[in-house]
């Protein structure tokens, strides 16, 4: 008998999990340590969306099995947002799925639609489910860059010319995770542009739509003319409405996608725990205050951050959008690089940062710091640094 799984043998140790056994065992010896490595947001849902949770936990005919693609007043609930948001009308039978987190629904997705062989384009450095989910699907990966910039079409054309086979997915993402960067109309424009020439499916991720610092809404690719012929976007409240433990997640856009999904998910899962489920709708359709309460948040902790690092010694490139900030490690230190930085971080200041070559190879001599810590703590934080570097 042989351990040697074809999956599992495409796939890299897992960058993040040595910090994170370095940061669990800190924690064991008693050690304050200021965790700024994973997204992981600190604060709640508002009260009237718990609410609905208990409510309808209640009723005994709620802990049955719930609909795979999502019930029909989350899918009603998820269309209405986007013609809030956006000005874009969905169906809400076929052109919306409920996913378990924009993640899971992202690697079904890729199940759904690859074969082994088949050349996917996706960002470095970008969150690592954009490339994996299609590796464990036997897919193989081109990389492009990840700021929308004339690079970036550079690449798209120089891909579809030389590569064989030929692309058939391109996945993107704005705002970035982990880089914050942040894309406009015209960018997408192009894409579909290009998408329509060369025969691409696009898959966007929009998990961090509500989260800009800027004057400027965050687009959609949906609001661009002839987009649902070709693209496919996943969205998730989990920042937005700080759910992020209640993985609760959609797909919106080309049907013949959504319907891939759809039919992977109904031989994977029974669908989110409807009281979840009734309790996002009542997130999507309620009161907003939330949402303008995290941008503000995060705002905040952003401003704090630039401004108490950069006296520490560690100038931060501030972010855009997003809950991160994505910066270059200090100069001492990019000779050894980032998973060396971040492990002295951690060990001789208390602060975790992930590593940035922990979201590819281009990601190498950057960090990301996620705003998951009160202003308070990120003034200790910076304290800390400041003696690290101090000491280096």
């Amino acid at each position: 008998m042989t351990s040697d799984f074809y999956r599992i043998r495409r796939l890299p140790p897992y960058v993040f999990a040595e910090v994170n056994a370095m940061k669990a065992a800190a924690r064991a010896r008693g050690e304050d340590i200021i965790d700024l490595g994973m997204g992981n947001p600190d604060g709640a849902p508002p009260a009237h969306v718990i609410e609905k949770l208990a409510e309808v936990a209640r009723n005994p005919r709620a802990h049955r099995y719930s609909a795979s693609k999502g019930i029909a007043g989350l899918r009603k609930a998820q269309a209405g947002y986007y013609q809030r948001r956006f000005g874009v009308e969905l169906d809400p039978d076929s052109e919306v799925i409920v996913t378990l987190g924009s993640k899971e629904g992202l690697a079904n997705l890729a199940q759904a639609i690859t074969a082994p062989g088949d050349v996917v384009l996706a960002p470095n450095p970008s969150y690592p489910i954009h490339q994996f989910g299609f590796i464990i699907a036997g897919a193989s990966i081109r990389s492009i860059p990840a700021a929308p910039g004339p690079d970036f079409f550079d690449m798209l054309e120089r891909a579809v010319r030389y590569t064989v086979p030929t692309p058939k997915v391109l996945v993107i993402g704005y705002p970035s995770n982990p880089t914050a960067y942040v894309a406009d109309l015209p960018f997408y424009e192009q894409v579909v542009a290009f998408a329509r020439e060369h025969g691409l499916w696009v898959i966007s991720d929009l998990a961090y739509a509500e989260i800009y610092f800027g004057d400027e809404p965050t687009p959609s690719i949906l609001q661009v003319p002839g987009a649902r012929g070709v693209a496919v976007e996943f969205t998730s409240m989990s920042k937005t409405y700080s759910m992020a433990g209640w993985r609760m997640g959609f797909a919106v856009g080309n049907r013949e996608l959504i319907g891939a999904l759809t039919r992977v998910k109904s031989y994977l899962d029974y669908g989110a725990f409807t009281p979840i489920q009734a309790a996002a709708v009542a997130a999507l359709n309620g009161p907003q205050d939330i949402v303008e309460h995290n941008r503000r948040l995060y705002k905040a902790r952003r401003d704090v951050l630039v401004d108490c690092f950069g006296r520490a010694g560690w100038e931060i490139t501030p972010p855009q959008a997003s809950m991160f900030a994505w910066t270059p490690i200090p100069e001492p230190f990019r000779a050894a690089g980032s998973m060396h930085f971040a492990k002295r971080l951690l060990t001789e200041a208390g602060v975790a940062v992930a590593p940035g070559v922990g979201f590819g190879e281009e990601g190498e001599g950057y960090v990301r710091i996620a705003l998951v810590e009160n202003e308070q703590r990120l003034r200790q934080a910076a304290r800390g640094v400041k003696k690290f570097l101090s000491n280096a």
